[in-house]
C-alpha cells in the first residue's frame, strides 16, 4: 500500500542544508530562499533542511532525484563549488565532507538499507569562507549563490 504522502511528492526535491546562525554554513538554506522567489517547474520541490539529519530521510525517500546544496569542508578555496554525487560522497567517508554531526551520507545511508533511497543525488558543495556566528553570508559567498542557482537550473532541465 503507497503512502498518499508519497503520491502527492514531486520527483525533484531541491535541498538546502546549513545553520544559518553560522554566516556561510547556512548557504543550502540561503539558495533555497533564493529559488522560492523564482517560477520552477511543477515537478520541483523545494526544502529548507537546515541542520536536521535523519529526519531528511522522509522528505528524500523515493524521489527520482534529490539536489542537495551545502558548505564542504573540502581541500579548495573558500567558495569554491564542487558537484558530487551520492557515490562520490560515500568514497570520501573517511574525510567527514560535511559539516553537520549526522551528514548527508549517513542520512543516504541509512534511506538505502530502508529501500526508500532516490534514484539520483546530486550535491552542490561549497568551501564556506567565514563559519562565525552571525546570520548573513560573506560577501564571496553572496556572489556564489547565483552561480549555484545556474548550476541547479542546469541540473532541473538534465
Amino acid at each position: 500500500m503507497t503512502n498518499t504522502f508519497q503520491q502527492k511528492r514531486c520527483p525533484l526535491l531541491v535541498l538546502g542544508i546549513g545553520n544559518i546562525l553560522l554566516r556561510d554554513e547556512g548557504l543550502g538554506p540561503h539558495v533555497i530562499k533564493e529559488l522560492q522567489k523564482m517560477e520552477l517547474p511543477s515537478f520541483v520541490e523545494l526544502l529548507d533542511g537546515g541542520t536536521a539529519g535523519a529526519d531528511l530521510i522522509d522528505f528524500i525517500c523515493d524521489r527520482r532525484k534529490v539536489i542537495v546544496i551545502d558548505a564542504i569542508q573540502a581541500d579548495v578555496e573558500p567558495g569554491s563549488i564542487l558537484r558530487m554525487t551520492a557515490s562520490d560522497l560515500i568514497s570520501n567517508l573517511q574525510q567527514n565532507v560535511s559539516l553537520h554531526e549526522f551528514g548527508l551520507i549517513e542520512t543516504l545511508s541509512m534511506a538505502k538499507q530502508l529501500n526508500c533511497a532516490p534514484q539520483e543525488v546530486v550535491i552542490f558543495g561549497v568551501k564556506p569562507e567565514d563559519i562565525r556566528c552571525g546570520t548573513e553570508l560573506s560577501e564571496k559567498m553572496t556572489k556564489v549563490v547565483p552561480k549555484v542557482i545556474d548550476l541547479i537550473i542546469s541540473e532541473l532541465h538534465q
